[in-house]
């Protein structure tokens, strides 16, 4: 049995060291600068709310009905009576016909809209937020500076593979 794992062995020295073969192992290279690398993302979101759009006003007042109505109601009255009568006739008319045109001038004092009515508003609004996506790092390796991008802050060291092989002369 230790024959055979001294066989395993002396094999395994003999292929790493056969020319143009590769050998690997790894090592320790010194940072220099991380810099951390960020990405804006837009998360919209909805904004409503209710907003007033109809409402209870009223009117504004017209006087040319009574006057009119003033008018035609003091003449229509003054056919009437004979005498004195015709004075209270004409003042009953003038003031009958001053009600009446008033009334169908301004539709008997109503508001020209109903009650409040409310409808929703709403709009966007961009929500920018900034998500870490990883660093770019550099360092330095026997005398040799590298870059990367890697997804996490690596410290003081990282550590890196390195490759060994037989020069072609």
């Amino acid at each position: 049995m230790k024959t055979t794992a001294l066989t395993l062995v002396l094999i395994a020295a003999a292929t790493l060291s056969a020319p143009g073969m590769a050998s690997g192992f790894q090592d320790r290279a010194e940072v220099i600068n991380s810099t951390p690398i960020y990405e804006s993302v837009n998360e919209p979101r909805r904004d409503c709310w209710n907003e007033q759009v109809g409402y209870e006003s009223p009117r504004r007042r017209e006087y040319g009905g009574a006057i009119i109505g003033g008018l035609v109601g003091g003449l229509l009255g003054n056919q009437i009576g004979k005498g004195s009568g015709r004075s209270w006739g004409t003042a009953a008319g003038a003031a009958t016909g001053a009600i009446v045109g008033d009334n169908i001038d301004n539709d008997g004092h109503r508001t020209v809209a109903g009650a409040p009515r409310y409808e929703q508003r709403c709009r966007q609004i961009d929500n920018w937020t900034r998500h870490l996506t990883g660093y770019d790092v550099t360092y330095r390796y026997q005398g040799q500076t590298y870059t990367a991008f890697l997804p996490y802050d690596p410290g003081r060291t990282v550590r890196v593979n390195v490759n060994v092989s037989l020069a072609e002369q």
